[in-house]
């Protein structure tokens, strides 16, 4: 059998970071090309990175938020592209603002199918939610780490809630060696 941690796939890094002033996104959005403001129904302005792929999402307080990236490294790549823009329209930025990763989300294959149903009742209601008829995947909120998986029929997963690239690693460790533990993983 082949190691599920060997399927790990980072699906999206979500980071926030900020440059601390307002903005005025009308404006920034009439000057920074391929910028896209309808404040009607966002309130931010998203500007798209395309190497790497990634949408910084920037909000009239001057936050932003960076979504869609594959990595932590592209996370800062799109953000140091943003910033960049921002000082060539006269924003003042700092050089290195803080960047924090707030979510990352991966998924994984445990290799074969799973019954949901005897895995529901093997770990045991507190730390689990599945209602079939709702959705179709197992949702285990793990403590340590301190991730959401869900789990599906076909031996997928998705882990989110991660702040590291790790944490789905020990994710998928902990998810294995439980169902293993309750004979559910044969």
């Amino acid at each position: 059998m082949t190691d599920p941690k060997d399927s790990i796939n980072i699906e999206n890094v979500v980071a926030s970071t900020g440059i601390g002033q307002e903005l005025d996104l009308q404006s920034v959005a009439m000057d920074l090309e391929g910028a896209d403001y309808d404040p009607e129904q966002f309130p931010g302005l998203v500007y798209r990175t395309q190497n790497p792929k990634s949408a910084a999402l920037i909000f009239r307080s001057g936050k932003i938020v960076c979504t869609g990236a594959k990595s932590t490294e592209a996370v800062h790549e799109s953000l140091d592209i943003v910033f960049d823009k921002l000082r060539d329209l006269q924003i003042r930025v700092e050089d290195d603002p803080e960047v924090i990763v707030q979510n990352i989300v991966s998924s994984a294959d445990l290799g074969r199918n799973l019954n949901l149903n005897a895995i529901a009742i093997g770990l045991g209601l507190e730390n689990i939610e599945y209602e079939p008829e709702q959705f179709p995947g197992l949702v285990y909120r793990l403590d340590e780490p301190e991730v959401v998986a869900l789990l599906f029929g076909s031996g997928k997963l998705v882990v989110t809630g991660g702040k590291q690239v790790e944490d789905a690693s020990r994710a998928v460790d902990v998810i294995v060696n439980r169902l293993e533990e309750l004979g559910l993983l044969e």
